[in-house]
């Protein structure tokens, strides 16, 4: 009888090296860009609110509702693509806003 525990061996090194090549970097592009959707939603969602919920207070004040809401979600709002995310979010607002006039 053949000893088949090289060719075993062999196989499983290839799978492994299979899935560290192809299948972790799919898997970690994925879920950055779910992640990157999910806040621009949620960017988007807390913009709309602060402006309908405290459309009387100054953008400041508005921005500072924003952040504490981000951070309740669990979301560093000390970081620079929050801070662009929500600029680029209360722009597409002023826009849809300047086109229902």
């Amino acid at each position: 009888m053949t000893d088949l525990t090289p060719v075993i061996n062999a196989f499983i090194a290839l799978v492994a090296a299979l899935i560290t090549a192809f299948v972790i970097p799919w898997i970690k592009r994925n879920t950055s860009a779910k992640d990157r959707e999910e806040l621009l939603k949620w960017v988007e969602i807390a913009v709309m609110a602060a402006q309908q919920l405290h459309y009387q207070l100054d953008g400041e004040e508005r921005k500072k509702y924003v952040l504490d809401f981000l951070a309740q979600k669990g979301y560093d709002v000390e970081s620079e693509e929050i801070e662009n995310a929500i600029e680029a979010a209360v722009l597409k607002l002023h826009q849809e806003m300047e086109e229902k006039k």
